[in-house]
């Protein structure tokens, strides 16, 4: 069974950093894309960062500039590192992955269970 299993959220002041990972467990066939997700109370959830299989990332405006998506060795492993955080960075944090079964390549998609990062002022 495929699980996500996040960690590194926390609580830290504004203009902090925090670090968070991703690990994927379990047997996937092919993953096409990693990305990091946030829900703050009362808002959608709303994609954060993503990277494909190629390298290749894109951003929310919000925190270009600030956010780093990355990969580990391996490429089951995604990273976040958020610098010069902001109280309005305050959600859960969602590890998303999608992936490809064998033969009819049917796409799907798997999430973490949620990191929550608070940032106070």
């Amino acid at each position: 069974q495929v699980q996500l299993v996040e960690s590194g959220g926390g609580l830290v002041q504004a203009g902090g950093s925090l670090r968070l990972s991703c690990v994927v467990s379990g047997n996937i066939f092919r993953i096409n894309a990693m990305g990091w997700y946030r829900q703050a109370p009362g808002k959608q959830r709303e994609l954060v960062a993503r990277i494909v299989s190629e390298g290749s990332t894109n951003y929310a405006d919000s925190v270009k500039g600030r956010f780093t998506i990355s990969r580990g060795n391996a490429k089951n492993t995604v990273y976040l590192q958020m610098n010069s955080l902001k109280p309005e960075d305050t959600a859960i944090y969602y590890c998303n992955l999608e992936a490809s079964t064998p033969i009819t390549r049917k796409p799907y998609g798997l999430w973490g269970q949620g990191t929550q990062v608070t940032v106070s002022s």
